[in-house]
């Protein structure tokens, strides 16, 4: 799991709480039931504790437990829904997606920032073109995403600076842009064009060009985009057939949330 980097707790950290958010993030699309180790593992914890938040969780009606294994219940949606109703941008993007996708005949998403990740608030896929299937709330690095170039683009400078003197980035695939001095030139491009291109930096074979969506004060919100895989379309089909219609979304959709 990719997680922001934190600075050390203040005085108001309420630590058991974070260890029990913690426990929650150690399922995902890929880890759907755990065993009482596994979470412990996952979410950093002392198996003792972590049996006492699954308890907790379990008793509140957020986890279910099958003999020796535990898994969220739906109920855990309802920690999202807040946000989700707060923010009209996924019921806005939705149906701009499903036009998008029609028109392309290809996977296309929209995501928000969340720290160093990009978070998927809505996609509509056509074929399964990724190792790791991808939902709403799913989450990849930033930094070898589209739609995290694009995010990232739209920081302001003094957040990116912070971002880019972090701790060395991983490298995902042979083609991650990794060194800060490369990626900082690579998102002065994405904010002067307007989009941008990631060609196998998240996972071989997976080509993606976002552009990015703004609110009514003209801010980045969020990022869509279109994903395809290398062996069916080149990089030249992607920026002639697929990035003007993006564009075209995009702007769709910027107009639609100015009047929000």
């Amino acid at each position: 799991m990719s997680e922001a980097p934190q600075s050390a707790p203040s005085g108001d950290f309420v630590q058991s709480l974070a260890r029990g958010l913690a426990v929650i993030r150690a399922f995902d699309a890929d880890h759907a039931e755990l065993t009482l180790s596994e979470v412990a593992r996952r979410a950093g914890i002392t198996r003792p504790a972590a049996g006492r938040f699954l308890r907790t969780l379990e008793q509140l009606g957020y986890v279910r437990a099958d003999e020796r294994r535990f898994a969220l219940t739906p109920r855990v949606l309802e920690l999202g829904f807040s946000y989700l109703s707060a923010v009209s941008i996924p019921e806005i993007v939705q149906p701009h997606l499903e036009r998008l996708s029609h028109e392309v005949d290809e996977s296309v998403s929209a995501a928000v920032l969340d720290g160093t990740d990009i978070v998927y608030i809505a996609r509509v896929p056509t074929r399964r073109i990724m190792s790791v299937r991808i939902t709403i709330g799913t989450r990849f690095p930033a930094y070898a995403t589209s739609m995290g170039r694009v995010l990232l683009a739209g920081m302001p400078d003094a957040a990116l600076d912070a971002l880019l003197t972090a701790p060395a980035l991983p490298s995902l695939t042979e083609r991650t842009v990794t060194d800060a001095g490369a990626l900082r030139a690579e998102l002065a491009r994405v904010r002067e064009q307007g989009w941008a291109l990631v060609d196998g930096e998240l996972e071989p074979g997976l080509r993606s060009v976002a552009a990015p969506v703004h609110d009514r004060r003209g801010e980045v919100a969020a990022a869509v985009n279109v994903s395809t895989s290398a062996t069916r379309d080149s990089v030249e089909h992607v920026l002639d057939a697929y990035l003007p219609k993006l564009l075209a979304t995009s702007a769709a959709i910027d107009a639609e949330l100015r009047l929000v």
